[in-house]
């Protein structure tokens, strides 16, 4: 190859070359294929021995050799014998035995002649290692040459990918799996790994999106307003003091303690017949120490068994029996004495039999979340009836509870265990769910759902299965700072997906983000991505985001972001070499239902 220019300044990792006269090409034709020129983010190669320095122009400029400033001469100032062209090169890489490296061992030298970058030698910079298995999502931009990326480095690690609206960011993630899907290892992915989607807006929901069918594919419509499909969640997960504390938004003084309480003794509650032995203990109790009470306890207590669906003339008979306060309370029954002197007699304990029947009877028809709350309900008697605890303090939460529960009994199934409840690729859409719904859906299953790749990959002391968790729109809610959540909810949130993008990757559990605003996600999180795919971005927040956090970007690459066109991305990351700037196909036939609306077709 013939030298284009020689090396005559070096600063750190940027050369300054002089060009030679013949230089000053956009392109060349060399060995019949055309090569980029020396322009701004093409490769160069300096030549060294016979080691191979990789750079690419990050500027250029002339120097005039004959004029200056305050030459009267003007119009000779341009003149081609007058002036002579200088690039700077950024070095990134050498090409040693045929194989491109990362390394600080070579760094150019004065002297050192400047060529074009071959077809050999740039196969060799996007080149994978041998026998390392990818897949093809696009092509470079400047030398359009099928850019491959390793299946392992990036699958196995966190992904960001990041873009303004109508950037290309949702075709990026959709083809990145589509291609995955449909790769050599098609047949067994869904034997070994489970891929769940987040999908806020119902673009992933259309018949083979991501190449996949219903065989391996299982698609959550949640919609509050007209309940279609429902999410299952573990019993064991969701009856958990953290979690609900966070659904019900308990307050740390004392409702939280409260709930804390209440759920240790809920857990000990496996059949309907204890639940009513305990609430009718409870009513006996509240009966005989009847003056040291609040009388409205029991009225309480008989609305609760009225509202769970107990149909009892007993209860009936013991809310007459309030009405005489502080008398003696005697209650027959067809001239039998059931209670007298705050004690049961034989024949009410008869009674009393009957009641705790009925309550199991209806205790069993009611749902998982709906036993939770009448036993809380329950519990909320026993810690106020002899004032251990201020009802005022209690009843706010109660309030909480009842809207969480409607919202969360339409879209939620609870099950003992998630055996056969998801298939190879799920689809959880969100478009058609509530605000409330949208923010505990996501945070409900993207937990449950690492917890059992955890427990999995603990108990068998290997990963023999992964788990890939899809986010689109993720500054829904990895947002460091939403004021709609309360300081709890926005703390346990952020802790728990940053446990997961720190310690996931160890469990076999990987995240995917997709955003239009990396600036709203936290930077903790954004910090311990592995690879990224960048789009156009222009915000001044989003921009100044990667550039703190992204470390493989540098500054040359960094200056394009907020020029790139439609589709195309700077992909930079652990599992590539050096930054690649990358037009992405677009799909034609399956793609996500984010195309731009042309309204001059819409409007004939």
């Amino acid at each position: 190859m013939e030298p284009l220019g020689v090396i005559v300044g070096v600063d750190g990792d940027v050369s300054t070359v002089g060009m030679y006269q013949m230089s000053n090409h956009a392109d060349f034709l060399w060995d019949g294929e055309i090569l980029n020129g020396p322009k701004v983010g093409a490769y160069m190669t300096i030549l060294q021995n016979d080691i191979k320095i990789i750079a690419t122009v990050v500027s250029e400029k002339i120097i005039d050799q004959q004029n200056t400033v305050k030459s009267e001469e003007f119009d000779n100032r341009y003149s081609s014998n007058s002036i002579n062209r200088i690039i700077l090169l950024k070095t990134q890489g050498v090409i040693e035995d045929n194989i491109f490296n990362l390394t600080s061992k070579y760094v150019p030298m004065v002297g050192n002649q400047v060529t074009i970058t071959t077809t050999k030698d740039l196969n060799s910079i996007y080149s994978i290692t041998n026998n390392e298995t990818t897949i093809c999502i696009g092509e470079s931009v400047r030398e359009e040459k099928k850019i491959d990326l390793p299946i392992n480095p990036f699958f196995a690690s966190h992904i960001g990918i990041f873009g303004n609206t109508g950037s290309g960011k949702s075709n990026t993630l959709h083809k990145l799996y589509l291609k995955l899907f449909c790769s050599e290892y098609c047949k067994k992915i869904f034997v070994k790994s489970k891929f769940f989607v987040i999908d806020f807006n119902g673009e992933y929901t259309q018949e083979q999106q991501f190449g996949v069918n219903n065989s391996n594919k299982k698609i959550f419509n949640i919609n509050t307003r007209s309940p279609q499909d429902v999410l299952p969640v573990t019993k064991e997960y969701l009856f958990d003091a953290d979690i609900l504390s966070i659904l019900f938004d308990a307050k740390p003084a004392t409702q939280i303690p409260f709930l804390r309480n209440a759920l240790r003794k809920y857990k000990r509650i496996d059949t309907p017949e204890k639940f009513a032995k305990l609430e009718c203990g409870l009513l006996i109790t509240l009966f005989r120490d009847f003056r040291n009470i609040e009388v409205r306890s029991i009225e309480d207590w008989v609305q609760n068994s009225l509202n769970i669906g107990v149909e009892s003339d007993f209860l009936l008979k013991i809310s007459n029996i309030l009405k005489s306060y502080y008398s003696n309370l005697v209650m027959n029954d067809e001239g039998k004495k059931i209670f007298d002197n705050h004690q049961f007699t034989e024949y009410g304990k008869e009674k009393l039999k009957q009641l705790e029947s009925d309550m199991a009877d209806a205790y069993k028809k009611l749902s998982e979340l709906r036993k939770l709350k009448f036993f809380l309900e329950f519990q909320k008697i026993y810690e106020t009836a002899w004032r251990k605890t201020n009802v005022d303090f209690i009843n706010p939460l109660f309030k909480r509870i009842e809207s969480s529960i409607n919202n969360l009994e339409s879209v939620i199934n609870i099950v003992e265990n998630l055996d056969g409840c998801f298939k190879g690729l799920n689809i959880i859409s969100l478009v058609n769910a509530n605000q409330d719904v949208k923010r505990l859906i996501p945070m409900i299953a993207s937990k449950m759902i690492y917890d059992e790749q955890k427990l999995k990959v603990t108990e068998e002391n290997k990963v023999g299965s992964t788990c890939h968790l899809i986010i689109d729109e993720a500054h829904n809610i990895l947002s460091s700072d939403n004021s709609k959540s309360s300081d709890s909810w926005q703390d346990y949130r952020l802790s728990v997906f940053e446990e997961i993008i720190k310690e996931g990757r160890k469990f076999g559990f990987f995240l995917t983000l997709c955003s239009q605003r990396p600036a709203d996600i936290s930077p903790t999180i954004m910090s311990q991505l592995h690879n990224f795919f960048i789009h156009r971005l222009v915000n001044e927040n989003d921009l100044r985001m990667l550039q703190n956090t992204v470390p493989t970007l540098d500054m040359s690459t960094f200056r394009l972001v907020s020029s790139l066109g439609k589709g195309e991305a700077i992909v930079t990351g652990n599992a590539i070499k050096s930054p690649l700037l990358l037009k992405v196909y677009k799909e034609n036939l399956i793609r996500p239902r984010s195309d731009d609306v042309i309204l001059t077709d819409l409007w004939q």
